[in-house]
């Protein structure tokens, strides 16, 4: 088992089991679906009882039940990144916080690379980047970063993330477009990123319709990723929530796409620690490359 990790911040997982999870964001308490979380609660029912929202999926999509007090959008500061939660139809609030190792690992690598080669143009490509959490990280530590996602609401949605860190004044190009096409285009250009980072979803739709499926369409793209791979590439991270994508299968693909290249390629679960218990709460795989030793 990994060691626990508990990142400074606003968030904390507080129990999970009967597949839900009990989170302190904030102020505020929320139960929401954990499909892996198959074990006995540790928490007593008061305290799930107790939730200033719950969400419960169902056959026609989900639903929230409020509190009062609680607001639909309000901000919190976690790993040193300020987000905006906004609590939507689907469940998610904006915020992966099982990435958070993942971003430390960025951070510490491109600081290092920065502070040994004094280069202030190391260039980082974010890949279905959502509301921003790595785009922020790899900004704070000095990269250029270029924020690539298919929804123009999510985009917006990073932005304000951007403002609200004090980042918006960063050189971070948000771009709103279908990840293999856009790699496409700037592997035509002769791009080169010294950090590429995917955590592609199940299923999703460019800005133009187009469809990505993951078994289908990660490989190509994981193909395309490696024409825009700098030589002198500092690191890869590959991240998924879809079960069956383990962290053996991510490794297996991330070695085709640095196969020229040294460095150390590892992977794992990305897990969620509870507070008191340090039980761990499997969140998805990423397999992750460096430079390097």
């Amino acid at each position: 088992m990994a060691d626990a990790y508990y990142p400074e911040g606003e968030y904390k997982l507080l129990d999970s089991g009967k597949e839900r999870k009990l989170e302190q964001i904030g102020e505020y308490r929320i139960d929401r679906p954990s499909a892996q979380a198959i074990w006995t609660q540790n928490l007593p029912a008061r305290d799930w009882v107790k939730v200033d929202a719950a969400y419960e999926r169902g056959s026609s999509g989900g639903e929230w039940e409020f509190s009062e007090q609680i607001p639909r959008r309000f901000n919190i500061i976690y790993n040193s990144i300020y987000f905006q939660i906004k609590l939507t139809d689907f469940g998610h609030l904006g915020l992966f916080p099982e990435q958070a190792a993942n971003w430390d690992w960025m951070r510490s690598l491109i600081r290092k690379r920065m502070a040994r080669t004094n280069d202030a143009n190391l260039n980082v490509l974010n890949l279905f980047a959502y509301t921003g959490g790595s785009t922020l990280a790899c900004s704070q530590a000095g990269a250029h970063v270029v924020h690539v996602d298919a929804a123009r609401g999510v985009v917006d949605w990073a932005k304000e993330n951007a403002k609200l860190s004090h980042l918006d004044d960063r050189p971070i190009r948000w771009l709103v477009d279908d990840a293999l096409k856009f790699v496409k285009r700037e592997s035509r250009r002769g791009a080169k990123y010294h950090g590429i980072i995917l955590d592609p979803p199940s299923f999703g739709r460019g800005p133009k319709g187009e469809v990505f499926k993951l078994e289908n369409d990660l490989l190509p793209l994981l193909q395309a990723c490696r024409e825009i791979l700098a030589d002198n590439a500092l690191f890869f991270l590959l991240s998924c929530h879809t079960p069956g994508f383990t962290p053996t299968a991510l490794q297996n693909l991330v070695a085709e796409v640095v196969t020229d290249l040294t460095g150390t390629l590892t992977g794992g679960e990305m897990l969620l620690f509870e507070e008191g218990s340090r039980r761990a709460l499997p969140s998805g795989a990423y397999a992750r490359w460096h430079a390097g030793k």
